[in-house]
């Protein structure tokens, strides 16, 4: 069975930084695409960080340059180093993962076809 298990979320003043982890366990990371998602409706998610199957990394504007994705596939884990928080990152994030194809930008959370999902992280950003 796969399973991605999501820590580090949490309560942060504006200007601060939060680090999430997801590991993966029934699940090699080092074919795979990965990516993190924050939902921004009832059950929606807009990805915000993707991490292609060569490396590779791509941000949306909203948090380019201040979220970093990657990864350590030793020890089959994904993080997420967010910085410069403001009240506007408040949300849940759910890290993703796919074998081999690209992962959509815009998906209802926890779904889509043959894609893995963390249980989720709250991050609150006060200010």
């Amino acid at each position: 069975e796969v399973q991605l298990g999501e820590s580090g979320g949490g309560s942060v003043q504006a200007g601060g930084s939060l680090r999430l982890s997801c590991t993966a366990s029934g699940f090699t990371f080092g074919s795979s695409t990965l990516a993190w998602y924050r939902q921004y409706s009832e059950n929606q998610c807009k990805m915000i960080a993707l991490i292609e199957s060569d490396g590779r990394t791509s941000y949306p504007d909203s948090v380019k340059g201040r979220f970093t994705a990657s990864q350590d596939n030793a020890k089959n884990t994904m993080y997420l180093q967010m910085t410069s928080l403001s009240p506007e990152d408040t949300a849940m994030y759910y890290c993703a993962a796919k074998l081999g194809e690209l992962l959509p930008p815009f998906v209802y959370c926890g779904q889509g076809y043959l894609i893995h999902w963390g249980q989720g992280s709250q991050v609150t950003v006060t200010s």
